[in-house]
This record gives C-alpha cells, sequence and structure tokens, in this order.
C-alpha cells in the first residue's frame, strides 16, 4: 500500500527510501523486523517512525 505511485504513463513504482532499505538490511534481525512492522502499519511511509521502531524507541501501543 505505501511507496506505490504511478506515473503520467501508467507505470507503477515502488519508492523505497534509503533508510527503509538500511533498517531492512540490518544484521540486526530484531532491528529490522520493528522497521518492518512499523512499516506495514503504514498508509504513507513515515521514516521517523521507522527510524524510531529500528532503533527501538516506538512502542506497539504507538504504532499508528
Amino acid at each position: 500500500m505505501c511507496g506505490w505511485c504511478k506515473d503520467r504513463f501508467g507505470l507503477s513504482w515502488q519508492i523505497a527510501p534509503r533508510v527503509l532499505i538500511d533498517a531492512f538490511n540490518d544484521p540486526d534481525r530484531a532491528a529490522a523486523g520493528r522497521a518492518m512492522d512499523a512499516m506495514m502499519t503504514m498508509k504513507k511511509i513515515d521514516i521517523a517512525k521507522i527510524e524510531e521502531a529500528h532503533a527501538g524507541d516506538l512502542q506497539p501501543s504507538r504504532r499508528a
């Protein structure tokens, strides 16, 4: 749902910010999982929330 856009020719593209890719590829699988869980709740990508989740600062009850 998040990160997809359509260009003027009708082609769909998925946008992935560098911070998202870096978080998903972190060797710390727990941190990568928190970032993925945070992203999966979003309709629009919120980089600050992904960074918070990756760092372990975002509690599950605060995710939106």
